[in-house]
């Protein structure tokens, strides 16, 4: 056999190679990761619950998923391993920043627009007034919706 009908196989065998050995490292990842798991520490299985190690068996670990809520999940089943900064942020909502104070009420927002409306007003020398109130129903009656003569499409007069 020539070396051209053998390049395919050589070629996909390399391929297979590299795959395996990617993903043995990933695995050896994540066994390390999950080694450090310590009690005290926050995790997300990989269902996507968040909760705090409370022991770590040899195949299994006790999680807290909610205050005296206890749960053992196989240590398989931790995604990840997460550091207190970032449980906090995620279960409790902490934030290292500090967030704009927000007013309890929505009227020192409007206050500004209030104002710049205002200035307006008095430049044009006239209040504007807007109509919010409906159309008078005679208005609404002398008016045909359609264009037409009053009668929805399709409508004729039936006997």
């Amino acid at each position: 056999m020539s070396l051209v009908t053998l390049l395919p196989f050589i070629v996909l065998i390399g391929a297979m190679f590299l795959m395996t050995r990617s993903a043995k490292k990933k695995q050896q990842a994540a066994a390390a990761m999950r080694n450090e798991m310590q009690p005290g520490t926050g995790v997300r299985t990989i269902g996507g619950m968040y909760a705090t190690v409370k022991e770590v068996g040899d195949e299994t670990v006790l999680l807290e998923v909610a205050p005296g809520v206890h749960a053992v999940y196989a240590k398989n089943a931790i995604g990840a391993v997460l550091d207190d900064a970032e449980y906090n942020r995620i279960v409790h909502g902490d934030t290292e920043e500090e967030l704009p104070a927000v007013p309890d009420d929505a009227s020192s927002l409007t206050e500004a627009a209030e104002a710049d409306a205002a200035a307006v007003d008095v430049e044009d020398g006239k209040d504007a007034k807007i109509d919010l109130g409906k159309k008078d129903e005679a208005e609404d009656a002398a008016e045909p919706k359609d264009g037409k003569d009053g009668k929805a499409d399709g409508g004729a007069d039936a006997k």
